[in-house]
């Protein structure tokens, strides 16, 4: 499994929303994130300040730091191999997928939902609050896409030990219903 995490230009609600940062993790521990230079496609699409004051990035970093779409895509697309990929927000998706459609490229994965996944494996609310307390306290900082991809790894990981104890596991292939795209958003 790896979990995965984008930082956008806002939320959709707010207007056309490009991905901005993506950030993965597979044990909670380490991370790789890609900042993401602005692609030309995005040219007036919406920028607000609310977004930036979450994640602490301003367009000038992006164009200073980022990396062109096309390379982003690709170095994503081999980090990702053929995992088993999860996000915590049916959103990640249509980020990943924009990211892909501006760099011409095909999208190599299909994003699942976590609470898709925690709401199959059977286990109580409170085992799930439980584990998610006890991540919160180890202080990932948020609203980074590394950072937040590590959190979503390590809950992940404290989760598969719980139903482990039941013999299951969360990891497992999608099926295609329950991979999510941008259209079943």
């Amino acid at each position: 499994m790896i979990a995965i995490d984008f930082e956008a230009s806002c939320l959709p609600k707010h207007g056309l929303s490009y991905p901005i940062e993506v950030g993965i993790s597979e044990d909670g521990f380490t991370s790789r994130s890609w900042l993401i230079r602005p692609h030309a496609s995005w040219t007036g699409w919406t920028w607000t300040d609310e977004a930036e004051s979450l994640h602490r990035l301003c367009q000038a970093d992006l164009w200073r730091d980022g990396i062109p779409v096309e390379r982003v895509a690709v170095e994503l697309a081999q980090a990702l191999g053929g995992a088993q990929v999860i996000a915590d927000s049916p959103i990640d998706a249509y980020w990943l997928e924009t990211l892909y459609e501006a760099a011409a490229q095909p999208c190599p994965v299909e994003i699942q939902c976590v609470s898709e996944i925690l709401r199959e494996s059977g286990l109580a609310s409170c085992v799930i609050f439980d584990a998610q307390t006890r991540i919160d306290a180890m202080g990932f900082g948020r609203h980074r896409a590394g950072e937040d991809a590590r959190w979503l790894a390590a809950l992940l990981m404290e989760l598969e030990k719980q139903v482990q104890a039941k013999g299951q596991s969360l990891r497992r292939a999608p099926r295609p219903t329950e991979m999510l795209t941008y259209a079943a958003i």
